[in-house]
């Protein structure tokens, strides 16, 4: 019996899931509701026109996209590895990953401030080899890529464990190298939900504050990213700030749709 058919079977349950469900739906959307309603098209435009809005927009961009190739380049292997491992090597690495989930931003920055600082356990070597992290870009993409990371492991672990083994049997059979197997069976079959949690570790990225505030500072058209620039905003002009969180929101879905929209294609083909 598959789950249409156990809806079936406790379908006098619906009603009341339904209407405990639309309290939390109430509290996801009044947000949103409030964010739209606060400001007009004029205040929109004037946001597009605000100092801070194309510097952190280029910013949130150019951090986003290295961090989430990086995410992508290393994230894969593992996913792969932690997939068909077992024992407690395997369940140490899976607590690592899952580990920025469960830790406040602002502990992971003042973790990645005391590994990467001057004064940190990797500082001497880094500053010996002219390599100075704190406060500069590739301190935002570290950032992003620490805390980001799981969403899109996780999401290829499951992706992977699912894949039926006959397949790469057939493969194998049929005269293709291990790796060959990897490339042609198992990313072709896990692609949407790949791209899925790509998309979850992107909006994850794009999204994160407290993690790049305290390891690559607030620094205009360095390091200040959206959520940065709406933080500072907030400290002169309410109505500016309000007006870049709804861009940065109206941006975050558009992308976030565009990644659905891809992904339906996928799942029809």
């Amino acid at each position: 019996m598959g789950i249409r058919g156990a809806f079936m079977i406790f379908g006098r349950t619906r009603a009341p899931s339904l209407a405990l469900g639309s309290v939390l739906i109430l509290l996801l959307a009044l947000p949103a509701v409030g964010l739209l309603s606060s400001t007009s098209l004029s205040g929109l435009m004037a946001g597009v026109k605000h100092p801070s809005f194309v510097p952190a927009l280029l910013v949130s961009f150019r951090t986003t996209v290295v961090s989430v190739l990086i995410i992508l380049g290393l994230g894969t292997p593992l996913a792969w590895w932690l997939a068909g491992s077992q024992g407690v090597r395997a369940q140490v690495v899976e607590g690592l990953v899952d580990l920025p989930v469960v830790l406040p931003p602002s502990v992971v920055g003042i973790a990645l401030l005391q590994t990467y600082g001057g004064r940190g356990l990797l500082g001497p070597t880094l500053d010996a080899m002219g390599w100075n992290l704190p406060f500069t870009s590739a301190a935002v993409v570290m950032a992003q890529v620490v805390v980001a990371s799981p969403f899109y492991v996780r999401a290829a672990v499951a992706a992977f464990r699912r894949l039926d083994e006959d397949l790469f049997v057939v493969a194998r059979t049929l005269g293709a190298s291990p790796t060959e197997a990897v490339l042609r069976v198992a990313l072709p079959m896990s692609a949407p939900a790949l791209a899925g949690g790509l998309a979850l570790a992107w909006a994850r990225a794009v999204g994160e504050f407290g993690a790049t505030l305290l390891f690559a500072g607030n620094r205009s058209g360095v390091t200040q990213t959206m959520p940065l620039a709406i933080y500072s905003t907030l400290e002169v002009d309410i109505h500016g700030a309000v007006a870049l969180a709804l861009l940065l929101a109206a941006l975050s879905a558009l992308v976030l749709a565009a990644f659905r929209g891809l992904l339906g294609r996928a799942g029809q083909r």
